[in-house]
């Protein structure tokens, strides 16, 4: 079972990469960040709002039973019509993770939780784990997108992301 710090580390390190991504996608500009590029969720940006939903599915409906988030307007691709509307669900979503992540135990980790949508039995942890592996997945498709551009993408190593160790006192 992963520690507490660790998996904020891990979420730290992937607000990180998508801010990169969200940045260089925003340098390329809107048209080119929505045009139909043939991936699963169809554009660049559908593809950044696709890691965003997940992060908010997991982290605050299923996390913290707030299931409102899913009729709430502004998490699909067709709600978000500028770069200012994806950065203000981007915020949404970080403000409900931070909540989450403000009172997050050790034992909560452990919590057995379920999304209606996955079949199985899994813990908080592994919530954890799964956001942030979808968006390495999902931000594999934006590379694509990116090499067959022509255009190089932003860095999403762990060693050039990952945020520090925080140093507790014994």
């Amino acid at each position: 079972m992963p520690d507490l710090p660790s998996l904020q580390r891990l979420i730290a390190y992937d607000r990180a990469v998508f801010e990169r991504f969200l940045r260089s996608a925003e340098r390329r500009g809107w048209k080119a960040a929505t045009a139909n590029r043939g991936t699963g969720h169809l554009s660049i940006k559908n593809t950044l709002v696709h890691i965003l939903n997940v992060h908010e599915a997991w982290l605050v409906a299923v996390a913290q039973h707030r299931w409102e988030i899913f009729d709430a307007p502004g998490r699909r691709g067709e709600d978000v019509r500028s770069w200012s509307d994806l950065r203000r669900y981007r915020d949404r979503v970080w403000k409900g993770q931070d909540e989450l992540l403000a009172r997050l135990t050790e034992a909560q980790l452990r919590r057995r939780v379920k999304a209606p949508w996955m079949p199985g039995g899994y813990t908080l942890a592994d919530a954890f784990y799964q956001i942030s592996f979808e968006q390495a997945h999902d931000l594999g498709e934006i590379i694509g997108v990116y090499w067959q551009a022509d255009w190089p993408p932003p860095s999403m190593t762990w060693i050039e992301n990952r945020p520090p160790v925080r140093r507790t006192r014994s």
